[in-house]
């Protein structure tokens, strides 16, 4: 059930983040998944430029240590998404991608 302390909820994961990059660095797996529960609150709050910047330094970080196809890595591609999508600041002409190669290598073309 949600009890609506989302803002409450995300100053704890900006400490957890803030520590595990701290002690593990920001490649670290146990960094990227505390980065991934951070956006997802960032995305729930709707500060989309936030993520937008957090998504566009993790998202390196993440096909880097852990490839492309790890779940951690697909789960930032899809928040990535779901801000773009749902920022009304950002626009057509606006890239969002254009740091961000295609995740899938291409694959993702031959199914839609």
């Amino acid at each position: 059930s949600d009890l609506g302390r989302h803002d409450k909820a995300l100053v704890l994961k900006r400490v957890i983040f803030a520590r595990r990059v701290a002690t593990l660095g920001v490649s670290h797996e146990e960094t990227i998944r505390n980065g991934s529960n951070l956006v997802n609150s960032l995305v729930t709050l709707e500060l989309w430029d936030e993520a937008s910047t957090f998504l566009r330094k993790m998202l390196p970080a993440a096909r880097q240590t852990l490839g492309a196809d790890h779940d951690f890595t697909l789960k930032l591609n899809e928040s990535l998404a779901t801000n773009i999508i749902n920022n009304p600041d950002c626009t057509r002409d606006e890239s969002a991608f254009e740091s961000t190669p295609d995740p899938c290598g291409g694959a993702a073309a031959t199914f839609l």
